[in-house]
């Protein structure tokens, strides 16, 4: 099979589904396929929930087709899969997503056809875990009537910068021939460049690593933010005379949520699991940003009581409710963990004007406010660093607080000297 004989289809329109799409559909026939119907209409009226990309973005990708009728897939012989993976409540995998997703592709795979996971998964899912779902559903032969390759999403919500063209792509195949052609097949997208890996599996830990590294940077700077702090000594003082070292990587303390860094790492732990193997450092890291909302609240308490605030029944703000900056994902957002702590004792009010108040509701029942009151809280987190919060400014913040009250800035977005506490 020639790269021009590709009929692409994206299986999941969301973070990393829409842009991918979009991307292909500038260069060749694409489909689109969400099962959301209501996903689907608002797409091909050029709007995009998620606010990753622009309705001319959208429109622009001219060789694009959107539907969530499954039966359309059944003309294409290259799918793409990018559901999510996300973990349930015992931090164990939840491939339900993936599962139904490849159950579907079963379905209508025909011989020669390509199937290409991009959802982040523990080394050897795609062969020993969806492989045998296509198999079983198709009635064909892996290697033989069909084919897979991984190519891990490398999207970061929220960041204009480094936008999906701009990051190199890690390919791979189920066999020599198929591995070249998924790594042509991206290089047609990514002027960034593409690594073509030695095998799917190395392709799949290659990402969960990526983000296992990372939680477990920031869970060593959480730590050391404790530290310091029962030191009394400014953590953010410390990492800028630390960082001029030229081989020193800078990372802040603070919460991780989302759907990769706080997931991942899950991912790879319980593979680890299934051979016996104990991972001591994954979990330790794990532990560490799993507590740090207990650890926020202790901290706002214990400041609270210095400045004489009566902690029960007090009002907080918090500024925030998105995972991470400039993005309206609230995905394992660790903000709902310091509210459900926070709520036990006081009322609490959310200011998030990047989230709609009906997908807060319905994913954590969290009506947010549309505005603050001024002069009205005790203590005001502000959680996450949107750009506009810092446009807000600490002036404009503080006057939703009362004359005596506590600013915790958990992410650094103003100087020390403007709030009480940092992390």
């Amino acid at each position: 099979m020639h790269i021009k004989e590709l009929k692409l289809c994206v299986i999941g329109l969301g973070y990393v589904g829409l842009p991918l799409s979009i991307e292909f559909g500038k260069y060749r026939e694409t489909l689109g396929f969400d099962i959301n119907k209501e996903r689907i209409e608002s797409l091909k009226q050029g709007i995009d929930k998620t606010l990753e990309k622009s309705s001319f973005e959208i429109k622009n990708a001219k060789f694009l087709k959107l539907s969530s009728n499954e039966s359309d897939i059944k003309n294409y012989n290259c799918y793409i899969v990018t559901v999510p993976t996300p973990i349930d409540k015992n931090n164990n995998p939840n491939l339900k997503p993936i599962r139904d997703a490849t159950n579907l592709l079963g379905r209508y795979l025909k011989k020669n056809d390509i199937v290409i996971y991009e959802s982040t998964v523990y080394p050897g899912c795609t062969e020993e875990f969806c492989v045998p779902i296509l198999e079983e559903r198709s009635n064909l032969k892996f290697n033989k009537d069909f084919f897979c390759g991984y190519s891990p999403e490398r999207i970061n919500p929220g960041d204009k910068e480094h936008k999906i063209t701009d990051i190199k792509k890690v390919t791979s195949g189920s066999n020599e021939l198929i591995s070249s052609l998924v790594d042509e097949l991206y290089k047609q997208i990514i002027p960034a460049g593409t690594h073509k890996a030695k095998s799917i599996k190395i392709a799949e830990a290659a990402k969960v690593i990526e983000n296992t590294q990372r939680d477990l940077n920031i869970a060593l700077i959480n730590e050391l933010s404790i530290l310091f702090n029962k030191l009394n000594i400014d953590t953010e003082a410390v990492l800028k005379a630390a960082e001029t070292k030229w081989n020193f990587n800078s990372y802040r303390p603070g919460l991780v949520g989302g759907h990769c860094i706080s997931v991942d790492p899950y991912y790879l732990t319980y593979k680890a699991r299934q051979i016996n193997f104990k991972p001591e450092i994954i979990l330790a890291g794990r532990k560490i940003n799993d507590n740090m909302p207990s650890h926020i609240v202790e901290e706002l308490k214990r400041e609270m009581k210095i400045k004489k605030i009566e902690f029960k029944n007090s009002n907080i703000l918090i500024l925030g409710l998105a995972f991470k900056e400039n993005c309206n994902d609230i995905r394992n957002t660790q903000v709902f963990d310091i509210y459900k702590l926070l709520k036990k004792s006081c009322n609490v009010d959310i200011f998030d004007p990047l989230i709609l108040s009906e997908e807060s509701k319905k994913t954590y029942k969290i009506e947010l406010i549309n505005k603050p009151q001024k002069n009205k809280y005790d203590s005001i987190l502000i959680a996450v660093s949107h750009t506009i919060f810092r446009e807000m400014g600490i002036r404009e913040i503080k006057k939703y607080a009362k004359s005596n009250s506590v600013i915790y800035d958990l992410k650094y977005l103003f100087h020390k000297e403007e709030s009480d506490i940092r992390l």
